[in-house]
């Protein structure tokens, strides 16, 4: 979901689908799959059984492939013949397979989990769950695969975007900045699993997810606004640039991307252990593992994040108003009254 979260974090992207004729458009993209996914899901309802798990989600998945496809192309606004010729099969293949049948499969198990917690469970009233898991992703997913689509449009005009959301600048960074990112995963895995550890406090198996979402989604949420700071300041001061943060915004930055990326993250795993490996619970084994993996994951995105956004504000990317419907960006603006982002937003 790192797709997600620079396309509302970072400024060229936010700006480039937050403007009014994009938003109008995206609506609808949104509201044509969703009712397609609830006809495909009434169809398939009859036809096999979705009360399987694994039937399910791949059956979710390939709506989420199709939609993914399909409103990649909207956002492009351009002909399959000109869209084959200049994205190539790499990206088409990462859009139908990552953003259209993993992201599917991902936000599906998301909504089981989240229904499971709240007493809701699948498995004994397969019906709504499913129905929710496949409207709600495919839904999620046209809204992402357009987006996306349109960043690809604007770039071909011309439009600098430095950032494509398609994982490429991560790895980069990976290569790049090895050793400052360690010790940031280090913080996350060791921080994730100990609050993940914390669910074996409690017999109930809904409570101790509970428990054990609220720990990992803290813990995660703090790691990744340290972590953004640390990427935004690659010189090392990044506590300053923290502390010159106002509290309010700072809470901002904390809840998004880190508190609600960090609960997302651990709800795919607690579905994944629930629903795919058929356990109870989430046993306290499973949670220090995927507790550990999703806080680790969360620091290392939120020092992409932040030094994505560093290399923007080096290329004197200017800001506009918009901007400010993305809390994450909002308070960045007015953190230091010598900073170039600062300097663009008043003017």
């Amino acid at each position: 979901m790192l797709h997600r979260m620079a396309l509302r974090v970072l400024p060229s992207l936010t700006l480039a689908v937050t403007e009014p004729a994009v938003r109008k458009q995206k609506r609808l993209v949104m509201l044509v799959p969703g009712l397609v996914a609830f006809a495909v899901y009434r169809l398939a309802k009859i036809l096999i059984p979705l009360s399987e798990t694994s039937v399910l989600l791949t059956v979710s998945g390939m709506v989420g492939l199709i939609t993914a496809v399909l409103a990649y192309r909207a956002g492009r606004a351009t002909s399959w013949v000109e869209i084959i010729r200049a994205d190539g099969r790499g990206l088409l293949v990462w859009i139908a397979g990552w953003i259209g049948f993993v992201y599917a499969v991902q936000l599906s198990l998301l909504v089981l989990a989240l229904l499971w917690l709240v007493g809701y469970d699948y498995l004994q009233h397969p019906d709504g769950p499913a129905m929710m898991a496949m409207i709600i992703s495919c839904t999620a997913v046209a809204r992402d695969a357009f987006e996306i689509g349109h960043i690809r449009y604007l770039t071909m005009m011309g439009r600098p975007c430095p950032t494509f959301p398609n994982g490429v600048a991560l790895r980069s960074l990976l290569q790049s900045h090895a050793v400052a990112l360690r010790p940031w995963v280090g913080i996350g895995l060791l921080a994730g699993a100990l609050g993940a550890s914390f669910g074996a406090l409690i017999e109930n198996h809904q409570a101790a997810a509970l428990l054990q979402v609220a720990a990992i989604t803290i813990l995660g949420g703090a790691i990744t606004l340290c972590a953004y700071f640390a990427g935004l300041t690659p010189s090392g001061r990044w506590m300053e640039g923290l502390m010159e943060t106002k509290a309010a915004e700072l809470l901002k930055y904390w809840w998004w991307p880190g508190l609600a990326f960090a609960s997302t993250y651990y709800l795919v795993v607690t579905g994944v252990v629930i629903f795919l490996l058929k356990q109870p619970g989430v046993p306290t084994s499973y949670a220090v593992c995927g507790g550990s993996l999703v806080a680790g994951v969360m620091a290392l995105y939120g020092y992409y994040l932040g030094y994505r956004r560093q290399v923007e504000e080096q290329q004197g990317l200017s800001l506009s108003p918009a901007l400010l419907r993305c809390p994450f960006v909002m308070g960045i603006l007015t953190k230091a009254s010598g900073s170039p982002v600062a300097g663009a937003s008043k003017g």
